[in-house]
């Protein structure tokens, strides 16, 4: 396991960056299922179409919005209702909307799962407004929910006459809470053949070959074998009793997984520099150091004599600064630790794009032994 250190390193910037550093700590041991799951075994997403009614005038402007009168009509059309080919209803309290589901696995038919329902038009806010019955499908098309109801939504917009607005968080999107009914399960592959695969959250051939030992260890040899850095097969028993059983004393055994190679992360949007445990640097000298100019206006109203027909004018006044801050080059040793690097960087206060430059420069020179991933 790791320990995660915060140093606040301030620079010439106004916003401080934060450096998260991974120290490592005494070593501890996770559990197989929170390492890896059954091959298999996974959710899979549903997706639908719908109308939501109801609305206090939030609803899509139909003029702008043709496919939800139309789908609309079709609704009317499957209850014997058939408007005339020269009448458009102009409503304000229907909304088209998306629903995206997700269909846990072993779900059986009977069982309710949660829907998010998402405006396609142009709705100003779906609060207080019902799905009507939606169907829910598949990557292959085929129905495996039905949704409906009401909706919760946590945002809220309004609006005067005048054009002011106020709007907090996002009110074209709401939740169903067990919005949806499973009509049709999907099949696994959980209880078939005689083994089961352990598919690692984290590839790593390390990891995947300690919980094949511990596996052995705690079943008997041969029970397991790693099949590469991410997959581990493990010899189950047929019977589907037997197997349930079986796959509970797999997850609750513990494994000290391997520990991740030298990365250095660095976000290049917020200035956020992750650094690894096991980062090293090579002997190398970094010098570091700001040169600051500062431009100063100072305006001077010129007034023109007395009886001289002159006229008051502004003559720009400008004052230049140069100031450079003395920092010394510090030395890195052959092979020094992270903890190192971090305080010869908080002593010269670099700044979130220096430390980004030194780290840079750093890799460049070879001196850097980390992969360096900037995202």
């Amino acid at each position: 396991m790791l320990r995660m250190w915060r140093i606040i390193v301030r620079g010439g910037l106004s916003a401080a960056v934060v450096l998260m550093v991974l120290l490592p700590a005494p070593s501890s041991a996770d559990r197989v299922k929170d390492l890896a799951s059954i091959a298999g075994v996974r959710s899979n997403q549903l997706i639908g179409y719908g109308l939501v009614v109801g609305l206090d005038r939030t609803g899509d402007l139909t003029s702008q919005t043709p496919f939800t009168i139309q789908s609309l009509n079709n609704m009317l059309l499957r209850y014997g209702i058939a408007l005339p080919p020269n009448i458009r209803p102009q409503l304000k309290n229907v909304a088209a909307v998306s629903i995206h589901a997700e269909l846990p696995a072993f779900a059986k038919p009977g069982q309710t799962i949660d829907v998010t329902v998402s405006s396609l038009g142009n709705a100003k806010s779906l609060r207080g407004g019902s799905l009507l019955m939606s169907p829910l499908k598949g990557a292959d098309g085929r129905v495996y929910a039905i949704a409906q109801g009401s909706l919760i939504v946590g945002g809220f917009s309004a609006g005067g006459r005048g054009g002011s607005s106020v709007t907090v968080n996002v009110p074209t999107v709401g939740r169903i809470p067990d919005g949806a009914v499973i009509e049709r399960g999907v099949p696994t592959s959980f209880d078939t053949g005689n083994s089961i695969v352990l598919d690692l959250h984290s590839a790593d051939f390390t990891t995947a070959n300690r919980i094949a030992t511990a596996i052995n260890n705690a079943v008997g040899m041969g029970t397991a074998s790693p099949v590469d850095a991410a997959s581990v097969r493990v010899s189950a028993p047929v019977n589907p009793a037997q197997r349930v059983a079986f796959v509970s004393l797999l997850e609750n055994i513990n494994v000290r997984p391997g520990e991740a190679p030298a990365r250095i992360i660095i976000n290049a949007r917020t200035g956020t520099v992750v650094i690894g445990s096991h980062v090293r640097v090579m002997a190398a000298a970094v010098a570091h150091g700001n040169l600051t100019v500062t431009i100063t206006e100072n305006p001077i109203v010129s007034q023109p004599g007395p009886l001289s027909n002159g006229t008051t004018t502004v003559v720009p006044s400008s004052t230049i600064q140069v100031k450079q801050e003395a920092n010394r080059m510090f030395l890195f040793n052959p092979g020094v630790e992270l903890d190192a690097i971090v305080r010869a960087v908080n002593q010269v206060g670099a700044a979130p794009s220096d430390i980004v430059a030194i780290l840079e420069a750093l890799k460049q020179a070879g001196a850097l032994r980390a992969e360096l991933i900037v995202i």
